[in-house]
């Protein structure tokens, strides 16, 4: 562990430790016939051409140190940024307005974090993850510089663990991920660990190597992605609360009351919107044959639901710092109606600011359940009914 980032919550760092669990369906451990490239000629008959095509990374692809550039990059548009306000309905003044963010010192209003992090991501399932079982968590995820419309986007992973599991059919791969703007400066940086599947089951595993991972990330490493706030100019009325950070309290449980359903077509038009290519989301001529006989909800899908929804009783948490882990508890499906609560467990001074503080949350998702009742973990470590996410993260609000 970085010694800079302190022991979390027991909770929590069992929480983190578990990992952010995509509930992948059977389908997507088919394996793909593949064909040796060729070192022949195009005349030479024997020999079978090139593929054109890419069926993706198997886990014996992988290589320790690897450094994969992801193909695609993708200017951000005020049409994204609308589509992405349509799908999920989030109302932070602060992305919401550029009247409102210009006058408390942005340039423009910023896109929403959540749309960063999905584009981010999204470059990197072809090469990463299109042959996975099963995304397993994320660590020391934290946003860097905000992202305005017309900046472009592109990410880079390096390859930094490789384990195979013992039943010799798929491994873990640890990456670390950096999205990046035009001017090659990082605005999110994240591990995550991914079980793939081997092509091959006899093909040699690489030496085991597991990284050791941030279980947190500090308060210290907090703010980079804030330009300082002009608090003076900051409008509570319009923000929609007047609540600041000092009005929340360690304990405190704030149920966020409303619910959206999941539309079939709504959560496939997300994932396409961040090019987000894995199959289990699409593809439900494959997927009827699977475990759950249907396309499953890109996870990614949830948390920007629980987050959008996170607005009524955290109207001025506008930034996403960090993301310290997680867990998608159980799948979510078209239908679903989600609902979400918070409890604050843990606030922190942000360093050198006295604009901005930040409390670390955990953000539960619920389907088809309110949260008057505030659904959680059990004391033996299970879920109550209805929980689909236990998300650990910190946000930044007003002083």
């Amino acid at each position: 562990m970085d010694g800079r980032d302190k022991p979390g919550h027991d909770g929590l760092r069992c929480l983190s430790a578990r990992g952010m669990t995509e509930f992948a369906s059977d389908s997507m451990v088919l394996p793909h016939h593949h064909r040796e490239p060729s070192c022949g000629t195009m005349n030479d008959a024997k020999t079978p051409p090139m593929s054109k095509e890419s069926a993706g990374n198997f886990f014996e692809d992988f290589k320790l140190g690897q450094e994969i550039v992801h193909a695609t990059p993708r200017t951000v548009t005020v049409g994204d940024v609308s589509l992405f306000t349509a799908l999920y309905g989030s109302r932070f003044a602060v992305q919401s307005s550029d009247a409102f963010a210009q006058a408390i010192g942005y340039p423009t209003a910023p896109i929403d974090d959540m749309l960063t992090f999905h584009i981010v991501l999204g470059k990197t399932v072809p090469d990463i993850s299109r042959n996975a079982i099963a995304n397993l968590g994320y660590a020391d995820m934290r946003f860097l510089k905000p992202v305005y419309p017309g900046d472009t986007l592109s990410t880079t992973t390096e390859i930094i663990g490789l384990k195979e599991n013992s039943n010799r059919k798929n491994g873990t791969v640890y990456v670390r991920s950096t999205g990046g703007n035009q001017r090659g400066e990082p605005v999110l940086a994240f591990s995550r660990w991914v079980m793939v599947n081997k092509r091959d089951e006899s093909a040699p595993a690489p030496e085991p190597h597991v990284p050791e991972l941030i279980a947190e990330v500090s308060a210290s490493r907090l703010g980079h992605a804030l330009p300082r706030l002009k608090l003076g100019a900051y409008n509570y009325a319009l923000a929609g609360s007047a609540k600041r950070w000092g009005d929340y309290q360690i304990g405190d449980k704030i149920d966020h009351v409303d619910g959206q359903t999941i539309e079939e077509a709504e959560h496939q038009l997300a994932t396409r919107l961040f090019q987000n290519t894995a199959r289990v989301h699409f593809n439900q001529h494959i997927e009827a044959q699977g475990r759950f006989k249907r396309r499953i909800v890109y996870g990614g899908h949830v948390i920007s639901i629980a987050r959008a929804l996170s607005f009524n009783g955290l109207a001025n948490a506008f930034h996403l710092a960090a993301i310290n882990g997680g867990r998608h508890v159980a799948p979510s499906f078209a239908g679903d109606t989600i609902y979400a609560w918070s409890e604050v467990a843990d606030k922190a001074e942000l360093p050198g600011r006295t604009d901005m503080g930040a409390l670390r949350l955990r953000l539960f998702a619920v389907k088809d359940r309110n949260c008057a009742d505030f659904p959680g973990q059990k004391a033996d470590g299970s879920y109550e009914g209805g929980v689909v996410l236990d998300l650990d993260c910190w946000v930044a609000l007003p002083r």
